[in-house]
């Protein structure tokens, strides 16, 4: 993935190359380089948010994750002290069986003891739990010394974001069991008065390589163009902590995705199969808020080279205001 020129290379090119012995990994390869700058070192509708098929994963690939040295505060719908599992994931997923498709979870927090060492006869407890606001939920402890592992659960009408530009607000329904981490740096964001700094510069359209579903056409190239906008949310002040890999899965069209470890993130116009599974995905855009990003994706462009890659950058980069959404 590529980051605007900022000084020398990024990674050596032998580890991708090796894997270069069909067209679909070498069309990866390339995608990979041009989203990567040069730096030093280097179907739904908005009342409806429980209809985005994506859920941030392909069905079959749903997640489970949550934040280790983190215990999260809130009222008990279940007792752990009476209710022992084997992982992590499990008691995520029991926390998940309580959200019905018509509304709010009855369950959006989950906290689960599994450190053996540590948890002594506490080990096994997951506590499921109701926050009042499950976007800013209520803390009781984080650090090191917690051995407690928490995570959040998005319900209809919970976990919405808006991208607000100047040609309309792009929504996005936050996944915090696919990516606890990313959803935690977002909630940090909304915290700041403004998101200076933060734009879009890149918009590469579909091209003749996929359809307006986002399908890709049988017998064309992968790109270029590659059909995406590529930004960063690096506000002004803001200290950006680089981000792990969180559950990576096939990126589709709508996903929200960062470039390496962030700040840059980009939007996908298209099912990019291609790409395997290498980009944290942390939310999805609303399906009637793609026509903005096709719109920005068509906006006039000029020419640049990332890594001996041509992409396409905006004339004119489009400033962002991250902005929480409410019904």
């Amino acid at each position: 993935m590529a980051r605007r020129p900022n000084g020398a290379c990024g990674r050596p090119l032998w580890i991708l190359v090796a894997a270069v012995f069909v067209f679909c990994p070498l069309a990866y390869f390339a995608l990979y380089v041009s989203f990567r700058r040069p730096e030093d070192g280097l179907s739904a509708s908005a009342d409806d948010d429980a209809g985005l098929t994506w859920r941030g994963v392909q069905r079959g690939e749903d997640c489970c994750s949550g934040q280790e040295h983190l215990e999260l505060w809130g009222n008990a719908v279940k007792w752990g002290a009476d209710f022992k599992l084997n992982s992590s994931a499990e008691c995520c997923r029991a926390c998940k069986a309580m959200c019905g498709s018509g509304g709010p979870c009855r369950c959006n927090s989950w906290v689960f003891c599994g450190d053996k060492g540590r948890c002594g006869e506490k080990f096994g407890e997951c506590w499921l739990k109701k926050q009042d606001d499950v976007l800013f939920p209520s803390l009781h402890e984080s650090g090191e010394k917690v051995m407690w592992t928490s995570g959040l659960i998005h319900g209809k009408g919970e976990g919405i974001v808006g991208l607000e530009t100047k040609y309309g607000t792009i929504r996005i329904k936050l996944f915090p069991d696919c990516a606890p981490h990313s959803v935690a740096l977002i909630r940090e964001l909304l915290g700041l008065r403004h998101c200076l700094g933060c734009q879009i510069y890149r918009a590469e359209s579909r091209g003749q390589s996929w359809d307006s579903a986002g399908n890709h056409i049988s017998h064309a190239s992968f790109g270029p163009p590659h059909a995406l906008i590529q930004g960063t949310l690096e506000a002004e002040g803001f200290t950006f902590s680089k981000l792990p890999l969180e559950s990576s899965h096939t990126i589709r069209r709508g996903s929200i995705a960062w470039v390496d470890s962030g700040p840059e993130f980009f939007i996908s116009l298209a099912n990019h199969i291609e790409w395997k599974r290498s980009y944290t995905a942390f939310g999805t855009v609303f399906p009637e808020d793609m026509n903005i990003v096709e719109e920005i994706a068509d906006l006039e462009t000029k020419s640049d080279v990332w890594n001996n890659i041509t992409v396409l950058v905006l004339e004119r980069p489009i400033d962002l205001n991250l902005k929480r959404i409410t019904k």
